[in-house]
């Protein structure tokens, strides 16, 4: 069970990830797609939404009836979500990724 927790909380992360990037990737015109790039912030949303869901599990959950696959994905999306957030308010920037020109075609 507790693997399915910590893969749960993997793969929330990873979708993050992957609607981050998705989002990004519609925001501008000519976003060139660099495999190896995707792959590494795969890997590390991942890897955050495995520590988020780590870190809420071993909060103890018991009293609400135990901590669920569901719920893992729940946190490890969230997860990532919270990191990102937090690291703009500390840059004070609206944005993770540099402005791009919209008008090249």
């Amino acid at each position: 069970m507790y693997l399915l927790i910590l893969t749960a909380g993997f793969f929330g992360g990873v979708t993050r990830g992957l609607v981050g990037f998705i989002k990004h990737q519609f925001a501008y015109k000519n976003v060139p797609f660099k495999p190896f790039y995707f792959l590494g912030m795969s890997l590390m949303s991942g890897l955050i939404g495995l520590a988020a869901a780590v870190s809420v599990q071993g909060a103890g959950f018991q009293y609400l009836g135990g901590f669920s696959p569901s719920l893992a994905f729940i946190v490890g999306y969230a997860g990532g979500d919270f990191i990102e957030n937090i690291y703009k308010i500390i840059i004070k920037k609206s944005s993770l990724y540099p402005k791009a020109d919209k008008t090249k075609n």
